[in-house]
């Protein structure tokens, strides 16, 4: 029962960011039905979140002394030998910090100047070799087994751990990992003490980088505790459901691998059925026996038909339960649910990607994982937040970049209906990175959203080789083996440049590169062709001159660099033709690190379509108008240009009317006709007052207006949601604005807002999207404020534990302050 309180207070908490799926608050009753239907028992197996009540401390990676004797102390020598370090049990951690997971601990570091390429691509943040004091952390936890829980098997499962990362239990070494990014587990079983205190000890090694980009360090995502019976299904890859539709019906297969650890070998069965999101059994499978010997793994595949599915697709993300249960003399001694989605994908060199038997463009967006306060340390409901942004822009798919995201985001992308291109962090065969793409595919091909999967991106070396090819049919071919229900791609930055990888791709990625498509896929008709990297615009909201002190970029979609071009150029020549798949924007959000066309001051990237904080720019109107059917019509820049009257403004409009008239204090500025996927531009003499633009869309007037402001007079917070679930993991966010006399925003304000919070909850990050901030995104001692830039900041609040209201203050110097309540309760 605990596991299947845990598990739907987690989908809660998620899926609470809208009100159009309240549908999936049903969720909170589906796993206890499922695990009691028909009279079955309820399984042993748990799967406990593990995130709280952890001990932190930096380490060094140059003094060992510093680092806890870590390096000079032989801890490898004997089992359970500890040398004198932190990872005894009996170690007094009593002055470490205390944390809950997910942690991540550079957001916190001060920026930091220094001349080298990877300091600057990772956010002028003090990480890595050259940092050696600011690079490893150490984690310790306390936790107690009771005795008579000592004939179950138990597991340490961490969803993503940067970077490598070395694991003990009661002093005994268990493993180590060294990607940053994808999930692993540990069986603890043998170390465990049984009604006693147990102490788990992570250290975490950062030194070196994966990635050119932010990255952050520690263990960033969440940690599990696993408990199961000796025969069990595997934790990675143990139930793999897919399906094949045919006319009105469905076949679903559900793939079971099970694992006996027992002593003996066993005799068993398998049984599994699917039920409706609500819980309700539309169809059982058939009871099928295994036989086990110790140590022996048995795969079982079953099929289920189902009539008149209800098909997953964009506009109707519907998810199915299947449960499979293990059963031992008439007992469940083990039991498993996949949400999963019936659906079909199809893809065509003459016409593109099909879902369902639909066509459908891809209007993507690449993304990294980090946000503005919280570095990587993400809430499961930003990643809701986050995906939620992005199809109010019209987004349909979401590049996983460069590497396996939390499962978190592949959740909401399941329940939002967002697809999904899953890639591994690079290009390489040798048994660690066979193994990590591995990994990715056993635990996210169970996903709906999940389309197709990349093998690696832009590989400079290896991707125009003949090594290349090779190390790319080999992870094609255990794709294959793994997933034969979907396809892969390259994310290739190669031209047509043919040998090498796009040899044997299934899928030919284009990053860039654009020009060349035509006669690429002339020469290859028989390849689809898919814009896996387009666009990397620059621009800096709210700004609408090129600032090289500052370092910002207009905000507007005319800045790019060499390699690429503008949101305008692309789109056209994605929707133009029916045959080339669509594309993935860089990027959905700015984000931490790579900055260009600047550096210092820079200390995050221009290249998103939303800034660091998911506040849109004004090139998210430009893909608003074309890729959605909303109503959109949006006047930049602002008008506020005190000191430029009489001056020439460049007045853009994004829309998707037929026509727009423009309007200046009432005075008819002319009308012009919007062209397919295009803008218009005005050339305005400056004065203050009132712009209105007048849109014409069919019989269908629609209007835009902006206006001069007045100073701020008072403050506006907005939030993303107004109840939490008091469970500590919950987490909102407030948006912060200012308004004049008139309660008009101020879209130019710089005003210092501080923050305080009464109540059961905490602030734990502020941001405001300026690519040259160097503010704390996570404040000192409580003392948390943040400027506003180009009028908006942004504050996000974790729920606490006790079901009562919260009360969040804003205040300034000489402008109204706020307050904002907000109510907790106790959840399901």
């Amino acid at each position: 029962m605990v596991f299947s309180m845990l598990v739907n207070r987690k989908l809660h908490n998620a899926l609470m960011i809208n009100k159009f799926y309240v549908n999936y608050f049903l969720l909170f009753f589906l796993l206890s039905i499922a695990l009691s239907a028909k009279g079955q028992q309820q399984s042993a197996r748990q799967h406990l979140n593990f995130d709280r009540s952890w001990k932190f401390s930096p380490g060094n990676a140059a003094d060992p002394e510093k680092d806890f004797n870590y390096g000079i102390g032989n801890i490898f020598s004997k089992s359970g030998e500890t040398s004198n370090t932190c990872i005894g049990v009996d170690y007094a951690d009593s002055s470490w910090q205390n944390v809950r997971l997910p942690h991540d601990w550079v957001v916190k570091l001060p920026f930091t100047y220094v001349k080298n390429d990877d300091i600057d691509a990772h956010g002028y943040k003090p990480v890595g070799g050259l940092f050696p004091q600011n690079s490893i952390g150490w984690y310790r936890k306390n936790f107690t087994i009771q005795k008579a829980d000592s004939g179950k098997r138990f597991e340490l499962q961490f969803d993503g751990v940067y970077r490598d990362s070395k694991i003990w239990i009661n002093g005994y070494y268990v493993g180590g990992h060294s990607s940053g990014y994808t999930s692993f587990a540990f069986d603890i079983t043998d170390f465990i003490q049984f009604g006693k205190k147990n102490v788990v000890v992570v250290r975490v090694d950062a030194t070196q980088f994966e990635g050119w980009f932010y990255e952050g360090a520690g263990i960033y995502r969440h940690a599990w505790l696993n408990s199961y019976d000796n025969v069990h299904f595997k934790t990675a890859g143990g139930v793999f459901v897919y399906s094949s539709i045919t006319g009105d019906k469905a076949k679903v297969f559900l793939k079971n691998a099970v694992e006996n650890k027992s002593l003996r070998t066993l005799a068993d069965s398998v049984y599994s059925y699917i039920t409706d999101r609500n819980g309700k059994i539309i169809v059982k499978g058939r009871k099928l026996p295994v036989s086990l010997s110790v140590n022996g793994v048995g795969e079982l595949t079953d099929s289920l038909a189902v009539s008149k599915p209800r098909l997953w697709s964009l506009d109707d993300p519907y998810l199915y339960r299947a449960i499979s249960l293990i059963i031992k003399g008439g007992r469940t001694v083990d039991s498993t649910m996949v949400r999963f989605g019936i659906r079909s994908l199809r893809f065509q060199s003459d016409s593109g990607f099909f879902l369902n038997d639909k066509p459908v463009k891809i209007k993507g967006v690449s993304c990294h994982q980090d946000h503005a306060g919280l570095g990587t340390a993400l809430p499961d409901y930003l990643q809701f937040y986050r995906i939620n942004l992005l199809k109010k822009m019209g987004v349909n798919a979401y590049r996983a970049t460069h590497n396996p995201p939390t499962p978190e985001l592949l959740d909401a992308c399941d329940s939002l209906g967002m697809l999904v291109m899953d890639e591994t962090r690079l290009l390489n065969s040798g048994q660690e990175y066979e193994q990590q793409f591995r990994d990715l595919i056993l635990r996210d091909r169970n996903h709906a959203s999940v389309f197709m999967w990349s093998i690696g991106n832009e590989e400079y070396v290896t991707q125009r080789t003949d090594i290349g090819k090779r190390m790319a049919q080999h992870q094609l071919l255990l794709q294959q083996e793994l997933d034969p229900t979907r396809t892969s791609t390259y994310a290739a930055n190669l031209g047509n440049y043919y040998p090498g990888v796009n040899e044997v791709i299934p899928v030919r990625g284009f990053n860039y590169n654009l020009t060349g498509i035509d006669a690429y896929h002339k020469q290859h008709p028989l390849q689809p062709i898919i814009g896996t990297e387009v666009a990397s615009t620059v621009t800096t909201r709210g700004i609408y001159v090129k600032d090289t002190v500052r370092a910002y970029v207009p905000d507007h979609d005319i800045t790019f660099p060499s390699w690429a071009s503008t949101a305008e150029t692309w789109w056209k020549i994605a929707d133009e033709r029916k045959w080339f798949i669509g594309g993935f924007a860089w990027t959905g959000f700015d984000y931490r690190g790579e900055p260009t066309p600047y550096r210092w001051p820079n200390v995050n990237s221009h290249f998103g379509i939303m800034d660091m904080c998911g506040f849109p720019k004004d090139i998210y109107y430009y893909y608003q108008a074309w890729w959605t059917d909303k109503d959109v019509l949006h006047i930049s820049p602002h008008w506020n240009w005190k000191g430029k009257e009489e001056q020439p403004i460049d007045v853009w409009i994004n829309s998707n009317a037929d026509k727009v008239t423009l309007f200046l204090n009432g005075k008819n500025l002319g009308t012009k006709a919007m062209p397919r996927n295009g803008h218009l531009v005005w050339s305005v003499k400056y004065e203050p007052g009132r712009l209105q633009a007048v849109g014409y869309k069919g019989t269908r007037v629609i209007k835009s207006t902006v206006e001069t402001t007045k100073q701020a007079a008072r403050i506006l917070l907005t939030p993303s949601k107004l109840k939490l679930t008091a469970d500590s993991s919950d987490a909102v966010v407030v948006n912060v604005s200012v308004l004049d006399k008139n309660g008009r925003e101020v879209p130019d304000a710089d005003n210092l807002i501080n923050f305080t919070l009464k109540g059961s909850a905490e602030i734990i990050g502020v941001g405001n999207g300026d690519p040259s901030s160097h503010e704390h995104d996570q404040c000192a001692r409580g003392h948390w404020q943040r400027k506003l830039f180009n009028g908006k900041a942004q504050v996000i609040i974790r729920s606490g534990t006790r079901p009562e209201a919260f009360t969040l203050s804003a205040s300034g110097s000489g402008i109204q302050s706020a307050n904002l309540k907000i109510e907790q309760d106790k959840g399901e």
